[in-house]
C-alpha cells in the first residue's frame, strides 16, 4: 500500500470524518490517479470562504441529498481542491489549512509558505 505524504513529508493525516471528506470519501485528503480537481488541501472552512465559492459557482453550503451531501458550515473540515484554495487566496479568503492532513501534492499550486502563512493547527474531528 502506497504511504501518502503531506507537505511537511511526513505521513499524512486524517482530515475529518464528521462530515464525511476526501476525495475517496475516506476521511483523508489523499490524492490518486483519477482525481483532476487534486483534492488535497485539508481546511477548515469559514464563513468568508463559503461565499466566495458560491459566488464562483462552487455552493458547498447548501445539502445536496442526491451525493449524501450535507452542506459545509464554518468550523467544519473539508478536503479542498489545491487550485481552489490558490484561487480562494488570491482573492484574500484562503481558508486555514491543516499541514498535516493536506497531501503534498497541494505544493504543485502552493508554496509551503503560503500554506504555513494559513496553517490552522492540527485538532482532528
Amino acid at each position: 500500500m502506497e504511504e501518502h505524504k503531506n507537505v511537511l513529508g511526513t505521513p499524512l493525516q486524517v482530515c475529518s470524518l464528521d462530515p464525511m471528506t476526501g476525495y475517496t470519501r475516506e476521511g483523508s485528503c489523499k490524492v490518486i490517479d483519477g482525481d483532476v480537481g487534486v483534492h488535497g488541501v485539508c481546511v477548515v472552512v469559514s464563513e468568508e470562504f463559503l461565499h466566495f465559492s458560491k459566488a464562483i459557482g462552487n455552493d458547498l453550503s447548501t445539502p445536496n441529498p442526491l451525493y449524501g451531501f450535507e452542506g459545509l458550515r464554518p468550523g467544519d473540515r473539508w478536503c479542498l481542491c489545491a487550485p481552489r484554495w490558490k484561487e480562494a487566496l488570491e482573492y484574500g479568503v484562503a481558508p486555514p489549512v491543516d499541514l498535516m492532513a493536506t497531501h503534498e501534492a497541494a505544493l504543485q499550486y502552493a508554496t509551503l509558505e503560503q500554506l504555513l502563512e494559513h496553517s490552522a493547527g492540527s485538532s482532528h474531528s
